[in-house]
């Protein structure tokens, strides 16, 4: 036997070992589906950008998705030209802020559009038929006490047990951290803005 084969002989073999041990893994999840509470969060760029992709994850399965935004005001993203243009039947689109609180500097507008907001991602949990709800930016209103944390973590809990819901932002709350099925920390290492550069179209928004 040569050295080649016998280096192909034991890569078969570690690879046939590693996929018993991950096929025994696998069986031994009992949950075939079931409604995800997942959360976005952290101080690195990426987190309403990855909600996005599960977005379009679910649209490719034919699946109806909400997203309501929170915070990002009058800002057209691209992502929000696409999505509305496959219409409102797959894509149930929602921007409901007027802004980050810095900008309007006006505490009780900033609680009314976060009310608003919730009200209609109240109203798109009802939806029997949405499978994925995004609530983008939902951290920073609860950070800032915009809506009443207690309020927002009854409905979340008491949602429909299919339904998927993505909250994003910065400043998670540990409350609602302790809930989620699936926390993911976007960590920052590096970002052109602190090098002088500028949100720009197809990045940022």
């Amino acid at each position: 036997m040569t050295q080649e084969d016998e280096a192909a002989r034991c890569h078969r073999a570690k690879m046939a070992k590693r996929k018993a041990a991950q096929d025994a893994e696998v069986a031994g999840k009992t949950i075939a589906a079931k409604g995800l509470l997942m959360v976005h969060s952290g101080p690195g760029k990426g987190k309403s950008t990855a909600a996005f992709g599960l977005v379009l994850r679910a649209l490719g399965h034919g699946l109806k998705v909400g997203v309501v935004q929170f915070g990002k005001g009058a800002w057209e993203s691209g992502e929000r030209r696409m999505l509305e243009k496959l219409g409102r039947e797959l894509v149930s689109w929602h921007t409901l802020g007027e802004g980050f609180t810095w900008e309007t500097q006006d505490r009780a507008r900033d609680e009314a559009a976060a009310r608003r907001a919730w009200g209609k991602a109240l109203e798109l949990m009802a939806d029997p038929v949405l499978s994925l709800l995004v609530l983008d930016e939902l951290n920073i209103a609860l950070r800032y006490d915009h809506l009443p944390l207690d309020e927002v973590l009854e409905a979340l809990r008491d949602r429909r047990a299919d339904l998927h819901v993505v909250v994003t932002g910065r400043n998670a709350r540990p409350e609602l951290l302790a809930m989620a099925d699936l926390v993911t920390e976007m960590t920052l290492v590096k970002h052109h803005f602190a090098a002088g550069v500028r949100a720009q179209k197809g990045v940022e928004f």
